[in-house]
């Protein structure tokens, strides 16, 4: 009885492992891929708007689907895009909602005339600025950075419509030393 040559076998095996892991890798890739564009985002800090709770270049992870089924709340941290601007991202606090009447009185916050606790302002970073009463929109936010003389924030390109927010920060990873969970 005649044996089957299984040397024309063995490439056939090796292609179908190769095909198999390419497969896979790509499968993985496109879960990734769609991790990325619809659950999480990475996001990197630049600037010192947001000192001293964010500094410049920190990393984050902003969790895009909180907001699908929610809406932000005064001390979020967010990523929006930049009202001015669309193609620019920032990070920012939100500091009050839609039918809220913000107030500031020497750099002190009032929503709904009732203080804003705002102890991650340090006193060097407050500004002094007197503004208000003004009523957020329906639909729409009012976000300030931590750094408040010397942020541009909705004080200065005005309120933020809820479309614009992609997401609430989640973590900070990068510098290992400074990872937080917000």
């Amino acid at each position: 009885m005649d044996q089957p040559d299984r040397s024309m076998q063995a490439p056939t095996d090796a292609w179908g492992e190769v095909l198999s892991a390419l497969r896979t890798i790509a499968s993985g890739g496109a879960c990734a891929l769609l991790i990325v564009t619809f659950v999480f985002q990475v996001a990197r800090v630049d600037g010192l708007s947001m000192e001293p709770t964010l500094k410049d270049q920190d990393r984050l992870i902003v969790n895009r689907l909180t907001y699908r089924w929610g809406d932000p709340r005064p001390d979020d941290i967010v990523i929006l895009y930049y009202p001015r601007d669309p193609t620019m991202l920032f990070v920012k606090r939100v500091i009050a909602g839609e039918g809220d009447v913000v107030r500031s009185e020497d750099g002190t916050v009032f929503v709904n005339d009732v203080r804003m606790r705002d102890d991650y302002v340090r006193e060097e970073f407050r500004s002094h600025d007197d503004w208000g009463p003004e009523v957020v929109q329906e639909g729409y936010y009012l976000v300030m950075g931590d750094h408040r003389n010397g942020s541009s924030d909705s004080r200065d390109w005005g309120q933020v419509p809820k479309r614009y927010i992609l997401g609430r920060v989640s973590a900070r990873w990068w510098p290992l030393w400074s990872v937080r969970l917000f």
